[in-house]
């Protein structure tokens, strides 16, 4: 079974077992979370699709850590203008372990 939810403004397919890299969730880690915008579920050639979410399904994760993705740099130039700007950012993310999905 599989499932599409959506968090941090991103959406994301899901099976159980599936450890996963989310935007920031303020959780301890190891607590257990329910996640409610599931979008659609499926299991083999049934689907279920919400208009927007689906009434009374959720999906059960744990969190496993917090953390920072690499760093992205940006680079911008403008040639012969003697112009350079450099800057960095890494994003935080909290990484899941999907328990459970009920559709």
């Amino acid at each position: 079974m599989y499932a599409v939810i959506k968090t941090g403004g991103k959406q994301y397919r899901v099976t159980v077992g599936e450890k996963i890299k989310v935007e920031q969730i303020p959780a301890e880690v190891g607590a257990e979370i329910s996640l409610d915008q599931v979008l659609m579920a499926g299991e083999g050639d049934s689907v279920k699709i919400g208009t927007p979410v689906l009434e009374g399904a959720r999906v059960k994760a744990t969190v496993v850590a917090h953390g920072r993705h690499p760093k992205v740099r940006i680079f911008k130039m403008r040639r012969r203008k003697h112009y350079q700007k450099h800057q960095g950012h890494r994003q935080n993310y909290t990484e899941l372990h999907i328990q459970a999905i009920e559709a």
